[in-house]
């Protein structure tokens, strides 16, 4: 869509030999900021600056240094330069890669550098003081355009954020030169992993009641009981999620002697996952009972013990993971009793060397902390878990997301932010970015039970297939959303993800909707 303006966007280098040194035949002007959201505001204060000058450069903030609140930039640095690309009364555009424009405008030495009339009022900010120095001090001006109407990117945001969901994954594709055919092939190309799934297993049940009213002697609904489903979730989804995905599945988990043990065997055998189960007769099989009526969960009953495993089914564990030939291993940690403090670092020492390894910790109302799991080529916690792990309620997620994989020593990274997408960073000096979001791909939401499970297994799989944490996360985003408008933990086929994907990217085409 852009491409016809691509021309425009240039480094600052470029920019310096396209309009040369001053004194120049053409006058230069600057203008500088983030254009987050391009509003009228904007609009005027670029005409205002073109007016002055033969030449318009609009340069604008990287979105590394950008951290006005969460999720900003709410469009990304490509996707910003190529809106104002796309402005008739803009030349040339550049990110400025560094913290302040002053080492570009040193650079580039426009005639003319402009600021927006709000910058003037209520005496000149230090930082603007800089600026006016800098330009003053080669022989250039330092202007403020009129203010006959001042809006505000983020005020705008605030009352309305746009849906650009497919305009930021497009823009970052466009940048890191993937394709959608490119991730159909990734996708077709996870079925070839191996995978061995370590964790909790979960039975979830879901009663489904119609409410009478409410009782005539307690505070308390009166309901019917309509019918109950059950589904195996926990690690034991996951490694459903992966078997459904196309992976060669194992699956080393901790069940009770009773009969739901047997439903977990019989369930998993039937998706194809083969079951490694240590039974500890001191235990149930984990359940939750979760009571529906109307849409909305009334209560929550759990059956389960989440005291730590004893040496003798940990050692059993740990041979099961040594044993494997595998691609890929991924612990799924519910704290139910399998990982903790001990067993940790002793389940991860048994991976075998050159094995692809990912880990989720879903600690909800129990302890837990991701940043136990060390060294892991890919994490995936939320926002919660990540504050937990940290112990920090007040950091900008950006901030959090980077002390998490610093201080877990991650290659990678998806946090999972809800409702609002996810924001991914790697640890690689080569990639052009080391972090990027994404928005939720979710066009409905009928339960978010399984997203974190569906998001986990596609993008692990992705990450093994293509080795790039941009496909994995965009891969693994779809997986979540189709598994976001499905009642239950149902498994996320990957048709189901490429048919996202397509009418994400490509909503014109036959069969989208």
């Amino acid at each position: 869509m852009f491409e016809r303006y691509n021309h425009k966007i240039k480094t600052v280098d470029e920019l310096a030999a396209a309009i040369g040194p001053r004194p120049r035949d053409v006058k230069v002007a600057m203008c500088h900021g983030t254009f987050d959201v391009v509003h009228p505001g904007h609009i005027r204060h670029l005409i205002y600056a073109k007016s002055t000058a033969d030449v318009l450069i609009a340069s604008l903030t990287a979105d590394e240094f950008i951290s006005k609140g969460v999720g900003r930039p709410w469009v990304p640095e490509e996707l910003r330069a190529a809106n104002l690309a796309a402005l008739e009364m803009v030349d040339y555009v550049l990110i400025d890669r560094e913290v302040e424009p002053l080492d570009n405008i040193s650079t580039i030495k426009p005639d003319y550098f402009i600021k927006g009339f709000e910058y003037s009022q209520d005496g000149i900010h230090p930082k603007s003081r800089q600026e006016m120095d800098l330009v003053s001090s080669y022989g250039g001006e330092f202007l403020f355009s009129p203010g006959d109407i001042v809006y505000s990117s983020t005020r705008l945001l605030v009352q309305h954020r746009p849906n650009i969901a497919a305009e930021k994954v497009l823009a970052l594709m466009d940048a890191e030169d993937v394709t959608l055919d490119q991730l159909n092939t990734t996708i077709d190309n996870m079925g070839n992993a191996s995978v061995h799934v370590v964790g909790d297993t979960i039975v979830d049940k879901y009663s489904y009641c119609t409410i009478l009213g409410p009782s005539g002697k307690t505070p308390t609904f009166s309901v019917r009981h309509d019918k109950s489903e059950l589904f195996v979730g926990g690690a034991g989804a996951v490694a459903r999620h992966l078997a459904s995905l196309g992976a060669d599945v194992k699956f080393t988990t901790v069940v009770g002697e009773d009969e739901l043990s047997g439903l977990v065997r019989t369930d998993l055998a039937d998706a194809g996952v083969q079951v490694n189960a240590v039974v500890d007769r001191a235990r149930p099989t984990t359940m939750k009972q979760r009571f529906w009526a109307d849409g909305y969960k009334l209560l929550q009953v759990d059956e389960l013990d989440n005291s730590p495993l004893n040496e003798i089914h940990i050692d059993e564990i740990r041979n099961h993971i040594s044993d494997s030939e595998i691609d890929v291993v991924v612990f799924s940690d519910f704290r139910h009793g399998l990982f903790h403090a001990e067993s940790i670092s002793k389940l991860s020492a048994a991976i075998p060397d050159g094995v692809l390894k990912a880990a989720d910790s879903q600690v909800s109302n129990r302890w837990g902390n991701i940043l136990d799991f060390q060294g892991f080529d890919l994490i995936t916690p939320n926002e919660g878990e990540g504050r937990f792990a940290l112990g920090d309620q007040d950091s900008g997620v950006r901030s959090l997301a980077l002390r998490l994989l610093e201080e877990g020593n991650a290659r990678n990274m998806i946090m999972t932010l809800g409702e609002r997408g996810v924001l991914a960073y790697r640890r690689s000096s080569t990639a052009p970015r080391s972090f990027f979001y994404l928005d939720s791909f979710a066009n409905t939401l009928v339960d978010a039970v399984g997203a974190g499970d569906a998001l986990l297994s596609a993008a692990t799989l992705a990450l093994k297939s293509s080795g790039s944490l941009v496909e994995a996360a965009i891969i693994g985003e779809a997986a979540a959303a189709v598994a976001c408008e499905i009642d239950g933990n149902v498994p996320v086929e990957r048709d189901d993800i490429k048919r996202r994907l397509d009418n994400l990217l490509n909503p014109t085409a036959p069969g989208s909707n």
